[in-house]
This record gives structure tokens, C-alpha cells and sequence, in this order.
């Protein structure tokens, strides 16, 4: 598994855009996605095409998935999604690597779709939390293993943890020299199977802060990231190990735009935190993009000084600060970007 993977996945199409006579300008084909831009003609006349201008663009991800309709197909369900990322995911816990798993894209995208699922069709969370005891019943090497789960909130650049009763924003951030950064004072839970990862994530997902707003009748409000410290201890030649992995599963809320969601007061307020903490993953993936390409693009002499030379802005967000190792440590890190239906006339 390489060190990050991008995923795009379009999501089922909702009633609210069955209502309003919705279609889609996303197709998948293969590794390929392409978006059309319905505002360009199929046939341009001259002046457009002297300008250079596309009505389809093609792009191409480790993975593209195509959820719209399950009649189709080339149709991706929750378990196919699993069994290409979620298992990656497990395979590098068990290795002894971090990992983190997060769903990117505008408000209403499906984010919340893929990463929880419903409850009917669980998604890749639930999933990977079921498949890890499973794997641990089957693997029995005389390794003894220990799981323990932490789920908080980022809201408005305040961390909550959602496994107790308290409403207070009051945890605090903290980088350990050696463990990376940290949440102060956030609870930690052990677990001995999924039953036990189920209740505890039911509880935190009721806490969780929700809205209301035009693009979304249950838009999240907050940066949720549920954490499983798995650790696995045993004997390698008669003397005593141990390793310990951290997976991040995060579920982001949704990039908007105030005049698409209708957002006043405390709804805009929310939307400008969401979007300023994006914003900064968003430079943060670049900034160690740019960095990568530094590397295998200089001589080995230069490469430590160019490297020093970017700047990697994690402490700019709550967000990108608590995920640094999973972003730029020693962590396999999948992203999915999710994609939405527009309506025609607004396209």
C-alpha cells in the first residue's frame, strides 16, 4: 500500500435532488472521473473554442466509485469501498503502521454516507471496527492484543469529547516529544469486541452538533475523528514486544458556500471555522506534496536543506495539528473525495 491513496466516490442521489429534477454531471469509468460543465455547449462555437475552454475534464485517482444507482453496473456498494480501502487500513494496523481513513468534499457530498453509512448499509467506520475483531479471532500466534477507542469533535476550533455526558469545549490540545500531538483529559475506552465499538459509537454520534441548512437537512457541524489504539503484544525470541497502531477515522464536515446554504448567525459562524479549517488541509497536503517532490527531485547533498525550506502549517487548525502523524508521519493515509449531483439550470 503506498503511503497516501485519493479515492472519489459519487454518492446515491437523494430525494431532495429527485425533487428539484436534479442530474448528474459526474461519471466514473475505470480510474477516471470526469466532470461536465453544462454551461459550455457540446458544440462550441469558434470563439469559445479559441478560449480554450473544456465542457468535460478528466481526472484520474487510485480509485473512482460510482454510487448513483444500484441498478447500474458498474455500481460501487458500501462493501466493495470496504474491501479496497477499509482492508488496506487493517492490513497496515496489523503491521504495526498508523492509519487514517478521511471523507473530503462540499456539504451534502455523502461524507457522512460513506465514512458511518445508515443503518440498514454500514459504512467504511463500522466496517473497519468489525473486520479488526475478526481478524483478531482469527489470528491467534500467541499475540495478545489490547483496543481501546476515543471519539471527539472539532467544532468551531474547540475539541469535545463526545464519549461523555459533559457539553463543555474545554479539552486541550498538546504535543508529546515523542507521541506526537495529543487531546488532554480525552476519555479512552476499552473494547473487547464490536458490540462494545457499537454502543460507544452510537453514544458519540447523538452528540454530535448538526444542523439544518438549504443543501442539507442534517449537515454536520463539526470535525468528527474516532480513534482505536490497537495494541498487539508478544514474545519474539523469548523476549517480551510490543507495537502499538493508531487508526484515525474522520469523518470532516462539509466545505460551503453561505449564499448556496442560506447560513446567519451561528450557521455562518460554523460554516467559516468548517471552512477555514479545510482550507488549511488543504495547504497542508500541498506543502508536503511539494515537499515529496522536492525530494525525488533533488541530489541527496541538497535534499535535507530544501526539505527544512517548507513549511508545513499543521498548528494553523485544531484539524490538521491532531492529525500531523496521520498526514505527514509515518502513517498510510486514504482520502475520499466525495462528489454530488447538480441541478441542470444551476449548472
Amino acid at each position: 500500500m503506498a503511503s497516501v491513496k485519493v479515492a472519489v466516490r459519487v454518492r446515491p442521489i437523494n430525494q431532495r435532488e429527485i425533487n428539484l429534477g436534479s442530474t448528474c454531471i459526474i461519471s466514473t469509468e475505470g480510474k477516471k472521473t470526469s466532470i461536465t460543465n453544462l454551461k459550455i455547449p457540446a458544440h462550441p462555437g469558434e470563439g469559445e473554442a479559441a478560449l480554450g475552454r473544456e465542457r468535460v475534464k478528466t481526472f484520474t485517482y487510485d480509485y473512482s466509485y460510482w454510487s448513483v444507482n444500484q441498478s447500474d453496473p458498474q455500481y460501487a456498494s458500501q462493501e466493495k469501498v470496504f474491501n479496497d480501502l477499509g482492508q488496506d487500513v487493517l492490513k497496515s494496523a496489523f503491521e504495526g503502521y498508523n492509519a487514517c481513513i478521511f471523507a473530503y468534499g462540499q456539504t451534502g457530498s455523502g461524507k457522512s454516507y460513506t465514512m458511518m453509512g445508515e443503518p440498514s448499509c454500514k459504512g467504511l467506520i463500522p466496517r473497519i471496527c468489525e473486520g479488526l475483531f475478526s481478524r483478531i479471532k482469527k489470528d491467534d500466534d500467541g499475540i495478545s492484543c489490547r483496543t481501546e477507542v476515543s471519539y471527539l469533535e472539532i467544532y468551531c476550533e474547540r475539541v469535545r469529547d463526545l464519549l461523555r455526558p459533559s457539553t463543555q469545549y474545554t479539552l486541550r490540545v498538546r504535543e508529546h516529544p515523542r507521541d506526537g500531538p495529543y487531546v488532554q483529559d480525552l476519555s479512552k475506552h476499552l473494547v473487547s469486541d464490536y458490540q462494545d465499538v457499537h454502543v460507544l459509537m452510537d453514544k458519540g454520534n447523538t452528540q454530535r452538533t448538526t444542523a439544518s441548512t438549504m443543501m442539507n437537512d442534517t449537515s454536520s457541524r463539526s470535525h468528527a475523528i474516532f480513534t482505536i489504539t490497537f495494541t498487539q503484544a508478544k514474545f519474539h525470541d523469548d523476549m517480551p514486544s510490543e507495537t502499538i497502531s493508531k487508526i484515525n477515522l474522520v469523518d470532516l464536515a462539509g466545505s460551503e458556500r453561505a449564499d448556496a446554504t442560506g447560513a446567519t448567525g451561528d450557521r455562518l459562524k460554523e460554516g467559516a471555522n468548517i471552512n477555514k479549517s479545510l482550507v488549511t488541509l488543504g495547504n497542508v497536503i500541498s506543502a508536503l506534496a511539494d515537499m515529496s517532490s522536492m525530494v525525488n527531485h533533488s541530489p541527496v547533498s541538497t535534499t535535507n536543506k530544501r526539505k527544512s525550506m517548507v513549511f508545513i502549517p499543521y498548528r494553523d487548525s485544531v484539524l490538521t495539528w491532531l492529525l500531523k502523524d496521520s498526514l505527514g508521519g509515518n502513517s498510510k493515509t486514504i482520502m475520499v473525495a466525495s462528489k454530488y449531483h447538480a441541478r441542470e439550470s444551476l449548472a
